[in-house]
């Protein structure tokens, strides 16, 4: 079988794709490239999160490291992958292996390879360990395995806990005593995944929901976008609780609801955290986002002078350019956020508590936050949907609009284009318009953001008339 590294890892569906045997391949391949670049020496730190068999899955990566003669730090039990991304660059380890599927339906699991400075693996490295994983299958080259007990016993695999470290390093970038003596009124919903209990342990006073372990997280995939969040939105409605958090399922993604109930999309999170830094904390640096991100982000950089980057969408490019240049944030539409000063790294804990640090430094509520920052630099709407093109429209879509791409769209004149990652339109007024074809999937992504909603829905319905190539397109 060929094994695929995604945007973050690779996954698939337990016991069909994600098998003991194909795990192995994959383990096998990433202690042969790290004992060939001198990693191995550096040993290993691997976690786990709450889906099935994923402490099980661990167990046997760190069978094989120990196989190979590389020491393992295994986390004692199921951790958030921030933790264990911390864990990497704090204790100076070659890599680091996450079991997660993060916001993947509960069916799925996956393989998540983090580099020594506590980010996701770069594309660069991904691409070799593909060619390594083929070339051992080719050749049979024989798994390399000591069993989990025998390993233990000889001290080739050690069990630790990853909070004390992560929550110093939280500790020391977020005003914990300040959020407390606040007294805000926040409920965080981790969606049964591996974030449980971590903000309530920073934070005492934060309720939490959906915190048992459930590895068919509800009957629904971790991801906390509006409509996996109804039951977080009621208790902010019940006038209860005035910030709502939310988690994926390895706790690398923030949702959040406001203090009217209103689901808080990772536009509006970033939007309001950039103007936290920057105001409250005198934070400095670039700002980056990915193609499908809001323009609200670019405004506010603007209008503080920050040189902004666009980036295709994945975090490990934002990884990149938080390894290269002075970054103060970065951001991706799927909730995805890092921040300065940290690991350049998705951490949806951190930005949580972000959010209710610059609730606490205000007194104002997430909604009214971003009110404020909107009245400053523009009122936006954005709203994607999804639909499904067979492989072969797809195809004949992007040949299409890669050779004769529209010059207007909705009686709009189109003034600027993107196509580092779909085919993004942009309008004299800053509005856009992004068709991106999944690479993956049978699925045609499109996404806008305009001035209005009117205008928004507007843009949607022309771009499934350009996917549907009607009307001479």
């Amino acid at each position: 079988m060929q094994i695929k590294f995604g945007t973050d890892g690779w996954r698939g569906l337990i016991a069909r794709d994600f098998t003991f045997d194909n795990l192995s391949l994959v383990a096998q391949a990433t202690m042969d490239y790290l004992n060939r670049e001198g990693l191995g020496a550096k040993g290993l730190v691997i976690g786990y999160d709450r889906r099935f068999l994923s402490r099980d899955f661990a167990r046997r990566v760190a069978e094989v490291a120990a196989g190979n003669s590389i020491r393992v730090r295994l986390t004692e039990e199921y951790a958030p992958t921030p933790a264990v991304s911390w864990a990497v660059a704090e204790s100076g380890a070659g890599a680091g292996i996450m079991i997660t599927a993060s916001h993947n339906p509960p069916e799925y699991n996956g393989f998540k390879i983090k580099e020594g400075f506590g980010g996701s693996a770069l594309p660069a490295t991904t691409k070799i360990l593909e060619e390594i994983v083929a070339f051992n299958i080719g050749s049979n080259r024989r798994v390399v395995a000591v069993p989990y007990e025998e390993a233990l016993g000889k001290g080739l695999i050690e069990l630790f806990d990853p909070r004390e470290g992560y929550f110093h390093q939280i500790s020391r970038y977020v005003d914990l005593n300040l959020i407390t003596t606040a007294g805000i009124a926040a409920v965080v919903d981790p969606m049964y995944g591996a974030g449980c209990g971590y903000i309530p342990q920073l934070l005492p006073s934060v309720s939490e929901i959906h915190n048992s372990e459930n590895p068919s997280f509800g009957g629904q995939a971790p991801e906390p976008i509006a409509q996996n969040l109804q039951e977080l939105s009621a208790l902010l409605k019940s006038g209860k609780y005035k910030v709502g958090l939310a988690l994926d399922g390895d706790a690398d993604r923030i949702g959040a609801v406001d203090e009217n109930g209103d689901f808080f999309s990772s536009h509006c999170i970033f939007t309001v955290i950039l103007q936290h830094l920057i105001k409250h904390k005198k934070l400095t640096g670039a700002v980056v986002k990915t193609v499908s991100t809001t323009r609200m982000v670019d405004l506010l950089a603007g209008k503080y002078g920050l040189e902004l980057f666009e980036t295709p969408i994945g975090f490990k490019h934002i990884c990149e350019l938080m390894l290269e240049q002075d970054i103060l944030m970065g951001g991706e539409e799927s909730g995805g956020l890092g921040v300065k000063g940290h690991i350049p790294e998705r951490d949806g804990i951190l930005l949580g508590l972000l959010l209710l640090e610059a609730v606490a430094v205000s007194g104002k509520g997430l909604r009214q936050l971003l009110d404020e920052t909107m009245d400053e630099i523009g009122h936006f709407h954005y709203r994607r949907i999804d639909r499904r093109i067979e492989n072969a429209a797809k195809e004949q879509l992007i040949d299409k609009l890669r050779s004769h791409p529209p010059t207007e769209i909705d009686g709009r004149q189109v003034t600027g284009t993107n196509f580092s990652d779909g085919f993004k339109f942009i309008f004299d007024n800053g509005d856009w318009l992004l068709i991106r074809p999944s690479g993956t999937e049978p699925v045609l992504r499109l996404y806008s953001e305009a001035g209005s909603l009117d205008q928004v829905e507007r843009f949607l319905r022309s771009a499934i008339i350009i996917a549907d190539m009607r009307d001479g397109y």
